[in-house]
């Protein structure tokens, strides 16, 4: 067992419903700090209601959810989120902002000091491999890689401790995709961030995640290191979506 300090998120017992159906129960994981874990299992299995637990924008029906050691607040849930970022799926830009616009806006409503503000800003810039001549450009003239990479830099703006990913990656082509996702996992690696990425392509799960965690007929069926899961994987769709990919 973990310790708070080794987990990014701990869910115990956790059950969640959506009117009269439940989505899940007695869902129990700790997901490793540090490190990227993957939530993997068929539609409507579950996976965003994972990140939206995390994030507080769910409250568990049974259990507990813990976030840096943390219970998750019912009150005050904005300066709990401070230490969250999160990107959705399709980049999700705003497209009457430039780039700069998007990615420092949450830093504004901060009231961070404009130093700091053009300081991480260049930095993300930096760290994502994109030109700081595109800070006054608008979503409609990038390319679907480099509004991604925006994306990314506009999660990680508040130096967050944990970042959220719900499939980001899934709305672009397969070649633009495998590159955003090597900045991905360049990123992570220099920044040593927490991360949770719920995907459905199993082949990303191996690609960026070092832990695994299989949803599927409203439990987790099987969670671990992501080479121990898929060398040995249980539920039939992940054996279909492993021998598939293989």
């Amino acid at each position: 067992m973990r310790s708070d300090i080794e987990c990014c998120a701990r869910l115990a017992g956790v059950g969640k419903r959506l009117g009269n159906r439940w989505i899940f129960r007695d869902v129990d994981a700790e997901l490793p700090a540090g490190e990227v874990t993957a939530v993997i299992g068929a539609s409507g299995s579950g996976k965003t209601t994972i990140l939206r637990l995390i994030n507080g924008l769910y409250a568990p029906d049974e259990g507990s959810v813990k976030v840096l050691g943390e219970p998750v607040p019912d009150h005050d849930q904005y300066a709990f989120r401070r230490n969250i970022g999160y990107a959705v799926q399709g980049a999700g830009l705003f497209p009457h902002m430039t780039v700069a616009e998007n990615i420092t806006k949450l830093a504004k409503l901060e009231g961070w000091p404009h130093e700091r503000i053009a300081k991480r800003l260049d930095d993300l810039l930096e760290l994502t491999d994109l030109a700081k001549e595109l800070k006054t450009r608008f979503p409609y003239e990038l390319s679907g890689g480099q509004q991604h990479r925006v994306s990314l830099c506009r999660a990680l703006m508040l130096e967050p401790q944990v970042l959220l990913l719900d499939e980001p990656f899934s709305a672009i082509d397969a070649i633009t995709r495998r590159e955003i996702q090597d900045a991905f996992r360049v990123l992570q690696q220099q920044l040593q961030i927490s991360a949770v990425l719920v995907t459905h392509d199993i082949q990303e799960a191996a690609r960026l995640a070092q832990y695994l965690l299989v949803l599927a007929e409203g439990a987790v069926v099987q969670k671990g290191p992501t080479q121990a899961v898929l060398d040995d994987p249980e539920p039939t769709f992940l054996k279909n979506l492993v021998s598939t990919a293989s």
